[in-house]
């Protein structure tokens, strides 16, 4: 069977055996080693910066803790904080309450002696009237006067 350039010479065939030995043995001894170590390179250098990323990503967790732990602390101290001024605000507001009112209470009761006071002696300026005004004011609704007692018949 005659397939034309498909059916190779046992002469071709040799030469194509013995060209392509040629080109596997200047491949395999001369070009892979050379790409062998460039691989070999860039995995060294990729690996070496895989685990200094990762070095970095567990000292930049490390540092967020430390971050996130301050802040909890500076949280915790800010409401701590805001919680004695509030029981301060309200001890002071009590105190200032409470001394309000015992100035209420003097200011009442130095008020009520003063109106005391003062009533005793308008109650005492007016007792010699009393009698006079209380005939005048009866006159006035009565319509006529009304006349003052002759003697006082007090035991």
């Amino acid at each position: 069977m005659n397939i034309g350039p498909l059916n190779p010479g046992v002469a071709e065939l040799g030469f194509g055996l013995v060209t392509f030995a040629a080109v596997f043995w200047v491949c395999s001894r001369v070009l892979l080693p050379r790409v062998e170590k460039v691989l070999a390179q860039r995995e060294a250098s990729t690996t070496g910066r895989e685990a200094e990323a990762e070095e970095l990503r567990a000292e930049a967790a490390r540092v967020r803790a430390l971050y996130e732990s301050a802040l909890a602390d500076a949280r915790h101290a800010a409401a701590r904080t805001r919680q004695q001024a509030h029981e301060e605000g309200v001890a002071l507001i009590t105190a200032a309450r409470a001394d309000g009112m015992r100035v209420r209470e003097r200011i009442l009761t130095d008020g009520a002696a003063v109106i005391a006071a003062e009533r005793a002696t308008a109650e005492a300026a007016l007792r010699p009237y009393a009698d006079d005004l209380a005939r005048e004011l009866a006159g006035r609704i009565l319509g006529e006067p009304v006349p003052a007692p002759a003697a006082d018949h007090r035991p």
